[in-house]
């Protein structure tokens, strides 16, 4: 941050890792086993990318997966940027993209135990989002009930691949749960088109990992269209919704068209009472990474004085992934009340730290 700036940070998006191998004390048969022998065998897009996903200097020196070494981390993320809190949030919510629903609740648990076990004593201010998958709302709703009271567990990870809109009542047990316990829910990207869910994109499937990267967006429009208009938050007015690594400037054309259209066609979800935005307004933050970046600074400036944008937004590295971005490089034109919002408080409150 600059040298003006007078508070820490809160990190909401950072990518722990492990070897496969690292589940495997933490899962009973058959998946031990299972998983032993053949590794957890995520389903997911074949998109190339020339730069990888990880950081290059985020793999441990003694070798690994990036982001998979806590005493690397602190010395990358958390010393050098006064990070108070860093959320946490794997990568084993791209479970959900598998068939056998059994398998990805059982790999779901066996990362919660891993990452209370070998995580969040190693540091204070890591703090962690304990993953469900989507396949079976029931066990995911189980297993929020089984691992939310933890102290350093602070919210909920799922995929937005998922195998119809996140709004329908099939998924309703896990917002339940997690409302129950008092935890927010994030929505991260997964690998959508693999397995179980849908196509990544509403025209169908990408060929290369620069249209998917670039319309990650248009998975998080459908999914919160539909969490508003099936009425997720009339039904669980205390839940709050993150949307992970999704983009910024798409929300207010989106909540601008949403409202138009429920003043014509209001009778169609009888269920809502105010406009679609006010409940966005209201339980639904987003990420910063990856943020727009126009040419024109001034420009993104405008989009946030669109809607709540300093009330809305929670500041995300991204570590270890190759478009990290460090707390000192965006939104360096906004005024200091509002990075302290964006960057420290919003996320203070949310997750009660």
């Amino acid at each position: 941050m600059s040298v003006t700036d007078d508070f820490k940070i809160i990190d909401t998006d950072v990518h722990n890792e492990q070897a496969d191998a690292a589940l495997v004390p933490y899962l009973p048969e058959p998946w031990r086993s299972r998983v032993a022998a053949t590794g957890i065998g995520y389903a997911g897009s074949n998109y190339w990318s020339p730069v990888g996903v990880m950081k290059k200097d985020s793999i441990p020196p003694g070798g690994g997966k990036a982001g998979s070494d806590p005493e690397l981390m602190i010395r990358q993320l958390i010393e050098p940027y006064q990070v108070e809190a860093a959320l946490l949030t794997g990568v084993v919510y791209n479970i959900s993209s598998t068939h056998d629903p059994d398998y990805a609740a059982a790999i779901c648990s066996a990362y919660n135990d891993y990452l209370i076990a070998e995580w969040l004593g190693k540091h204070p201010a890591f703090k962690g989002l304990l993953a469900v998958s989507t396949l079976d709302p029931v066990l995911a709703a189980r297993e929020i009930d089984r691992v939310g009271g933890h102290p350093d567990i602070v919210g909920v990870i799922i995929s937005s691949a998922a195998r119809s809109p996140l709004g329908h009542r099939y998924y309703h047990p896990i917002y339940e749960a997690a409302e129950r316990n008092g935890l927010p829910l994030s929505i991260h990207p997964g690998a959508e088109g693999g397995g179980s869910s849908t196509a990544p994109t509403a025209a169908g499937y990408p060929a290369r990992y620069i249209e998917w990267h670039t319309c990650l967006s248009q998975m998080f429009m459908s999914h919160l269209v539909s969490l508003v208009c099936e009425g997720v938050f009339v039904k669980f007015p205390q839940l709050k919704v993150v949307l992970v690594e999704g983009g910024i400037a798409w929300l207010p054309p989106l909540l601008w068209r949403l409202d138009k259209n429920y003043k014509a066609l209001r009778s169609t979800v009888p269920w809502l009472k105010r406009l679609p935005s006010e409940y966005v307004r209201d339980h639904c933050f987003l990420t910063t990474q990856p943020i727009e970046e126009p040419a024109n600074p001034q420009h993104l400036i405008d989009l946030f004085n669109m809607f709540d944008a300093e009330d809305m937004i929670l500041y995300s590295s991204d570590y270890p992934h190759w478009d990290f971005d460090a707390p000192d490089m965006i939104l360096r034109k906004l005024k200091p009340e509002a990075r302290r919002k964006i960057f420290y408080e919003n996320a203070k409150k949310l997750y009660r730290l």
